[in-house]
């Protein structure tokens, strides 16, 4: 058995990305941000569906075609599909904020 909320390093400068399961179907990460944003004008393109909850923490998510980014807090879920273009805006600088995100194809 493992915990979710074991291992979380308590200063990172960088957003940590860690594969949980995978398969040739899916991959489940857990991802750890505290403050961290997309890069200016940086947006994920993805190959894949990413369905993402979230866990602790808070985060806003912007859409492309969207005029305001979604703000996720715990129990939060949301599914985005592949290549619907989005960008992280914010996640909280006060408390980690812990992703499951869950890419697959249908």
């Amino acid at each position: 058995m493992e915990n979710l909320f074991i291992g979380i390093p308590e200063d990172s400068s960088a957003e940590i990305i860690e594969i949980l399961l995978q398969t040739p179907y899916f991959r489940l990460e857990r991802i750890l941000s505290a403050g961290q944003a997309s890069p200016p004008g940086y947006w994920f393109d993805q190959d894949t569906d990413e369905w993402v909850a979230l866990l602790s923490g808070s985060a806003g998510l912007l859409l492309e075609g969207d005029p305001e980014p979604v703000t996720l807090k715990p129990g939060d879920h949301l599914l985005i599909p592949a290549h619907r273009r989005h960008r992280v805006e914010w996640t909280d600088p006060e408390e980690k904020t812990v992703w499951l995100a869950l890419h697959f194809s249908i």
